[in-house]
Parts: structure tokens; sequence; C-alpha cells
């Protein structure tokens, strides 16, 4: 009998609402738990994979991209997922992310981007804009935050997407987009730390998101740099879906 534990998250923490996607959108496509691998960062979002009744692996802090590729080298049926942090992904990983969105590893990721360590006390991460004040950077991040979306397709991700935890039926159908693909696909989750993050809340996200439909996919490149540079009214939805040939 499985043992019922629940999340130690904070209260209110962004990844309740990604697991409950993952869950609903797993159920959704009828994906069997023996054919279904979800590999977990270091981190509070690394943890996600305790949660789910699938094979699971939780890898080293950056490696988690790396393994997954491992793991569908081996095993090319699986359907392969990973669940990282934006520290995890874009910070210590990104060489791996990079090459991963260059050989397009059939595989998804799904980045909880919250801007911080939430797990070593909130530090300030890649992804943290200029100005950010953190238990680090009390004076301001003296640093820009790296645009992932920019990063993914300029380095040949054929699948490039956002999604924000609190619109969960957006991003169900988000990570079934994913997970369909086939390819390497990114999810970059907008993902509210209510601990450690109190700039970029729950009100903010509400506010600031808008919802592309989901149905509406960008296979022009050049329209996803446009989307992934809008400060305003921050699009959530597909930016690029390369066309196939049959």
């Amino acid at each position: 009998m499985l043992k019922q534990n629940k999340p130690n998250w904070c209260v209110g923490c962004g990844n309740y609402g990604i697991l409950a996607a993952l869950k609903k959108a797993l159920s959704d496509l009828n994906l069997e738990p023996h054919n279904t691998v979800v590999i977990g960062g270091i981190g509070c979002g690394g943890m996600l994979p305790y949660w789910l009744h699938t094979y699971s692996f939780i890898g080293l802090h950056g490696r988690a991209l790396a393994i997954a590729t491992g793991i569908k080298l081996s095993k090319s049926t699986l359907h392969v997922i990973v669940v990282a942090g934006d520290g995890d992904t874009y910070g210590i990983g990104m060489n791996h992310f990079i090459n991963c969105a260059r050989r397009d590893v059939n595989i998804l990721c799904i980045v909880s981007n919250n801007g911080v360590y939430g797990l070593t006390k909130g530090q300030a991460s890649p992804t943290a804009p200029r100005g950010f004040q953190s238990p680090t950077t009390p004076n301001g991040n003296p640093y820009n935050g790296i645009n992932p979306l920019n990063l993914a397709l300029a380095s040949g991700c054929n699948f490039v997407s956002r999604g924000y935890a609190g619109n969960v039926a957006h991003l169900i159908e988000l990570i079934k987009q994913g997970i369909s693909h086939k390819g390497f696909a990114l999810l970059d989750v907008l993902q509210p730390c209510t601990t450690f993050n109190k700039q970029f809340n729950y009100a903010y996200y509400q506010e600031k998101t808008k919802p592309i439909e989901i149905n509406n996919i960008n296979s022009d490149i050049f329209v996803a740099y446009k989307l992934a540079n809008i400060d305003t009214n921050i699009p959530i939805g597909i930016y690029y879906k390369k066309k196939y040939e049959e």
C-alpha cells in the first residue's frame, strides 16, 4: 500500500498549483504510471515527484536534465518529465538546459520560476531582476535577470511556453501540450514564493499575466522573440512550437 504523505511546502506556495496541474494532465492523457518518469531537481519544486504515483528520480543540483536524457536514451518509450527550479535549471544546470534544447531531447522540462532559491533562504536566482531585494542582495540585485524564453529560443528549443501557477486550468493544458510534443519542450512557470518573494506575488501575476489561447499555436520564431520580451501584460501560453514534417 502506498504511504500517504502530504507536501511540506509553505502555505500558498505556487508549487501546489504545479502539482495539481501535472496530476490532472497525466490523468487526462491516460499515462500509465509504469511508463512515466518524473525527475526532480534540488529545491522546493524538485521535491514534487514525491507526491506522484509514477517512477521518479531526485537528482543532484543542476543535473535533472542530464539524468532525464539518460533515462530517455535508455528507454525511448517512456514519458519523461523534469520538474526543477529556476536556479537549478538556469543557474548551475544551464549547460544541460542549452544542450537538451539543442539536441531536441524528447522530454518536458517544467521550471518553477520564482526568482529565488527558496529552500536555501531566498537568495536571488538567475531570473531575479536588477534591483530585486533578497537576503543576499539587501541593497538590490546588481545584475540583470536572464530571460529563459530568449535563452530557449536561441538554443534551438522547438516548444517554448510559459504558464502561471495561479491559473491551474490553463497550466493543465500547457502541460498536456508539452508532454505530447515530439521533442524538447520548455514550460517556464511563474511560481509565487509566499515566504521569500513578496514582490512577485499572486496579486502581481493576477494583474500582469495575459493568457494566450491554448489552440493559438505560434510557429514564427520572430513573433516568439517579441512575446518573450513583453514586460507588461506577460503572455502565458505557447510562445513557439515548430511544425515538424510528417
